[in-house]
């Protein structure tokens, strides 16, 4: 049994408190299925948030099994299922490779004991013929189904929708209803679901009227019209307004007793009409702890996740596109320039008398070639790491902001944080392993680094690997995709003018923004580290910046690393709901 007492939800709203949720109190019964109706902005949804854990309530307390949900610990991951408003699949991803993804991230389930669930879910939710269908290629009705289906692999007791018939046909709407009301029937199952519709009221065991944050009334379909006085069940809605919301809680508080008494009779009519008991009242330790499906290992779940994404890669072309494009035309103009750093460097030696002219002609003609080596030699590796700065910021930019809302769902599914964390991560490094290596064989097939081609490959690694670390943790605190592109996008052209390697910097300046400079840790490191001396001097010789032991801008650019990591920890672990 789900019982709530008292429940009130109390926000701030400039000089006075407002109540989404004031004194709920109701009792539903296991095998039950029960509709929240009401106007909008009458507190559906929140209430349905706040039985989920979503949202922490003021007061009151919700009992779950006989156990106080507030203080004797929440719904298990595997007792609970919410289906949200928004689609909770990739576009694409077939049917059964969302309802797979799901299972094996919630259900410690492999060989044909997966299957079982996958092959059960599907045909309980009417999906078995369109099992290879892709997610972008159904209709309304079938996605709110698939959705239906990721969260049955873990044969939830409880199941809380969200909507799930909005926006469908009169047909799939009472389809999806039809279902809810075949899901509740089975292994004692609670299922509420949240709808702003009043057609097939008849579906439902009980039915509860919100008004305000208020609860007005919870019955029967047979009984809800007489209560309100009313003919049809689209007048409750105007009825509720020549009442103030208080006012109708109040008179329903005072009824409630005999309208239980009545809802209780007819639950247990149902059940002895299909020839079954009731179920029985549940108390926790009651059932053995081998029923409890046990839940999947950090490195299963990263493992998941993995394949999943490679997958969405794999078969998003616009995204694989242009994934191509930065890796094949990226270095082919940074070869481009790449002539101007050929230039060989001169040993000059002492000219005696008559040669003191053809000696001065000499080194102004050297001078020359060294300003040209130094700045050519300069402006190439930090044009590739500018380049690798902003292929991290195409990687990483989107990558949890994109998804926030499926991850939200997936954390409250029983996901772990680390572990998808984890899977972008190895995800991300495979695209700057890719990255960096082409860009260093390439380049260094039109151009030879004059110096240690070892120190440059792993300072091009660590730049690209840096900015996409750091991109990924603003993507992970961001609200959006388009909020955390646009920063990742200003973090990469500040790169340039902040590093140095143009225009020196005042000292106060660049003491204060090279340790948070990606590119001029690379880009410093891969000359003072690599480079031959003649080469050195001449770049030197036309760039005015101190330069760093390769060593420490080596250290600082993990350390940017491990900085974008925490971040995207951080961000991934907060609850960031709509």
């Amino acid at each position: 049994m789900l019982e709530a007492r008292n429940i009130c939800l109390e926000v701030d709203a400039g000089e006075e408190s407002l109540f989404l949720l004031n004194d709920v109190n109701f009792c539903v019964p296991r095998g039950h299925f029960m509709a929240i109706v009401g106007p909008s902005g009458c507190g559906k949804t929140t209430l349905l948030k706040a039985i989920a854990g979503i949202k922490n309530i003021t007061s009151g307390s919700f009992f779950w099994e006989g156990r106080d949900l507030s203080e004797d610990g929440d719904f298990e991951a595997h007792e609970i299922g919410y289906v949200p408003q928004f689609s909770i699949a990739y576009e694409e991803l077939t049917v059964d490779e969302s309802i797979e993804c799901s299972a094996r991230l919630r259900v410690a389930a492999d060989g044909e004991e997966l299957d079982d669930i996958i092959d059960n879910v599907l045909a309980e939710t009417g999906l078995t013929e369109i099992a290879d269908r892709q997610v972008k290629m159904l209709s309304g009705g079938q996605k709110r189904r698939l959705a239906l289906a990721m969260e049955l692999v873990s044969s939830p007791r409880i199941l809380l929708c969200d909507e799930v018939t909005s926006g469908l046909d009169p047909r799939s709407e009472r389809e999806i209803v039809q279902l809810l009301h075949d899901l509740s029937m089975k292994d004692g199952r609670i299922v509420i679901s949240v709808t702003h519709s009043l057609a097939q009221m008849e579906l439902y065991d009980s039915i509860m009227v919100m008004v305000r944050g208020n609860l007005a009334f919870h019955g029967s379909s047979g009984v809800m019209n007489h209560y309100f006085s009313v003919n049809e069940f689209e007048e409750v809605y105007p009825r509720l307004a020549l009442r103030e919301p208080v006012e109708w809680n109040v008179s329903w508080m005072k009824h409630r007793l005999d309208y239980y008494k009545r809802l209780e009779k007819e639950h247990v009519d149902k059940f002895e009409k299909r020839g079954e008991d009731p179920p029985a009242p549940h108390r926790r330790g009651e059932e053995d702890e081998e029923n409890v499906p046990p839940s999947p290992g950090f490195f299963s779940q990263m493992m998941t996740l993995l394949r999943r994404r490679f997958s969405i890669l794999l078969r998003d072309r616009t995204q694989l596109t242009l994934q191509v494009a930065m890796i094949v035309v990226f270095p082919i103009l940074v070869a481009l320039f790449s002539s101007k750093g050929q230039d060989q460097l001169l040993i000059l030696t002492d000219v005696q008398g008559s040669d003191i002219a053809a000696e001065m002609q000499a080194q102004q003609e050297q001078a020359e070639v060294r300003a040209r080596v130094g700045s050519a030699v300069s402006g190439i590796i930090m044009f590739e790491v500018i380049l690798l700065g902003l292929m991290g910021s195409n990687n990483s930019s989107r990558e949890v902001a994109g998804e926030r809302l499926i991850m939200e769902k997936e954390k409250f599914g029983g996901m772990g944080v680390g572990a998808y964390v984890a899977s972008k991560a190895v995800f991300l490094a495979v695209l700057v392993l890719i990255q960096s290596l082409w860009m260093f064989f390439f380049v260094e097939w039109f151009w030879p680094l004059r110096g240690d081609t070892t120190n440059h490959l792993i300072f091009l690694l660590l730049a690209n690997a840096a900015m996409t670390s750091v991109c990924l943790g603003i993507s992970a605190n961001c609200k959006t995709p388009d909020q955390a592109s646009l920063l990742s996008i200003y973090l990469v052209g500040f790169q340039l003018p902040l590093s140095g390697a143009v225009l020196a910097l005042p000292d106060m300046i660049e003491t204060f923004t090279q340790p948070f400079i990606s590119a001029y840790w690379a880009w410093s490191g891969s000359i003072e580290g690599g480079l031959q001396p003649d080469v050195l001097k001449a770049v030197k010789s036309i760039v005015q910046t101190t330069f760093s032991d390769p060593f420490i801008c080596r250290m600082v650019l993990v350390g940017h690393i491990i900085f974008g990591l925490l971040l995207t920890y951080i961000g991934v672990n907060r609850t960031r709901w709509e």
